[in-house]
């Protein structure tokens, strides 16, 4: 990526940069892997050196559990668990939650998992409805599961393709709505975070 000043180069969003990555970076986890000369902190140096630029840093990562994602649980203080309301991911992600307590003991102590959150809910269906019941019976007691729901939406399916955010594309519809609550959610999760450290250090 390009930097300036040390930080990465932005968007047409004034205070928002993005770093895209493309299939190069799966062919480098898999020739990492077949070479056996993967480390799973690279990620966490770069990190390292632009963080201070930064209010927050996002890291998407693929829906696999790949070298790629490792570098992003062991670069990352935070982890939110996206789960489709369909009964094959939500059956992947007891293996996920192993990953991130692997993580956590032998790379990133400091790795929290903020919550499990739902996606492309269509509560229109009986079907969506029993897998949101069954993640909220079987994993909330361990791990939050925000009160949040994304619903699936056409008008969300459309932004790849018109290079917008939800934001600018649909910004008073369902799903734009649905991460805005999400947002709040996440926010009073760091706040209660930073006072419980306060507190610590008294």
């Amino acid at each position: 990526g390009a930097y300036a000043s040390g930080c990465i180069q932005g968007t047409q969003y004034d205070h928002i940069h993005i770093l895209p990555g493309d299939e190069m970076l799966m062919d480098m986890d898999l020739s990492k892997v077949e070479q056996g000369t993967v480390c799973s902190n690279v990620l966490r140096y770069l990190v390292e050196e632009v963080k201070e630029c930064y209010d927050h840093i996002l890291i998407d990562c693929m829906p696999s559990l790949g070298m790629l994602t490792i570098n992003s649980l062991a670069a990352a203080n935070s982890v939110i668990i996206p789960v489709q309301a369909q009964y094959l991911p939500a059956k992947r992600l007891e293996q996920l939650l192993k990953t991130v307590g692997k993580v956590q003991r032998q790379i990133n102590p400091k790795l929290k998992i903020d919550g499990i959150l739902l996606t492309m809910v269509d509560n229109r269906t009986n079907y969506a409805r029993e897998i949101s019941t069954m993640l909220r019976e079987n994993y909330g007691s361990k791990v939050r599961v925000f009160a949040t729901d994304v619903p699936h939406s056409v008008r969300a399916a459309e932004i790849s393709a018109e290079g917008k955010s939800i934001y600018a594309h649909d910004p008073k519809g369902k799903v734009a709505t649905a991460y805005r609550a999400l947002t709040q959610e996440v926010m009073k999760i760091e706040k209660q975070r930073s006072k419980n450290q306060a507190d610590l250090g008294r």
